[in-house]
């Protein structure tokens, strides 16, 4: 299949952030006391973008709309999207409030996270201008519980990409609020590839068992994948049933910010290009694999020439974990 015959292979929405990493942290935060991090790193972040970043690494024509601050912050965000050849001219800029920034804090194999959401809170259907939705093969969104006024709209926006001839593909993401208010099933109806983890899954669903309800939720056509980790993922949809298939371990991780976001770029990245589903998936495991080799979500992306290298070691050298 040819995924050059439109402008862009992909359109994405969603969240756009900051990320302040601290690593080698002494001990964990307490009140009053001052502690020591080792390294400090400042990156992109954000589901969203970090998924298109990669994405783009890996050979997608990627166009990105969101919504962003007219700050330092944005004009980083911006810099960092272009360098990956990203068209940002659907990136609108607001004085409104500032753009979003989060702080985490890794120790050991915890992490913690504080997030200013900024221009998140503000992000609306607005962002998204539905008449260039033709110009792309797939459309894709994360993170729909930091963007309150997308939230409600989601099935309208989705039914418009359907309208223009788009494959699709949702990443809700965690709840900071544990509210869980997604109509799933209206969405549903509109998304060909849903991506969870098992926790997030099962408390939308509001259900306890995990495969019944994969089963319940599809509707025609359409994909769950459960990402789990070193473990790989679970797919199911109703022309298939269950596929399970194995992760990759890096005894030598840097951190695993935006590991499920790689695992979403890989997994989309070769179902545009119709590969068969257990390809999409141990490719999406290759690629969360290969972030966890350096700090932050992109980073272990920007050599483009150095990914399938990296790929290959970790199907030579490390065993699947699963």
């Amino acid at each position: 299949m040819n995924i050059t015959k439109k402008k862009w292979d992909i359109i994405v929405a969603g969240e756009l952030n900051i990320d302040i990493i601290l690593n080698g942290i002494h001990s964990f935060p307490e009140i009053g006391k001052d502690i020591q991090a080792d390294q400090f790193s400042f990156v992109l972040g954000s589901s969203s973008a970090i998924f298109a970043s990669n994405i783009a690494s890996l050979g997608a024509k990627a166009a990105f709309c969101g919504l962003i601050g007219e700050d330092y912050f944005g004009d980083y965000i911006l810099e960092k999207l272009k360098e990956r050849e990203i068209d940002t001219s659907m990136v609108i800029r607001t004085d409104k409030s500032h753009t979003g920034i989060t702080f985490i804090l890794n120790y050991d194999n915890d992490r913690a996270s504080v997030t200013y959401h900024g221009t998140m809170a503000l992000s609306s259907i607005d962002m998204i201008p539905f008449r260039r939705l033709k110009n792309a093969k797939h459309f894709h969104l994360s993170s729909c519980f930091l963007l309150p006024k997308v939230l409600n709209r989601l099935p309208e926006i989705y039914q418009k990409a359907k309208k223009a001839g788009m494959t699709t593909s949702l990443d809700p993401q965690w709840d900071p609020h544990e509210k869980w208010n997604l109509d799933l099933p209206a969405v549903m109806e509109y998304i060909d590839v849903l991506f969870l983890t098992e926790p997030e899954f099962l408390s939308i669903t509001k259900s306890t068992d995990t495969r019944a309800s994969m089963k319940k939720t599809c509707t025609g056509n359409n994909i769950i994948v459960l990402k789990q980790g070193i473990l790989g993922s679970t797919l199911f949809s109703k022309q298939t049933g269950f596929i399970q298939t194995k992760g990759y371990l890096n005894p030598n991780i840097a951190d695993a910010i935006g590991a499920g976001d790689s695992f979403n770029a890989g997994f989309i990245y070769k179902f545009i290009n119709g590969a068969e589903l257990a390809e999409c998936q141990d490719f999406g495991s290759l690629a969360g694999a290969v972030s966890t080799t350096r700090t932050g979500g992109t980073a272990a992306f920007n050599d483009p020439e150095e990914i399938p290298k990296t790929m290959m070691e970790f199907k030579k050298n490390i065993r699947p974990s699963f």
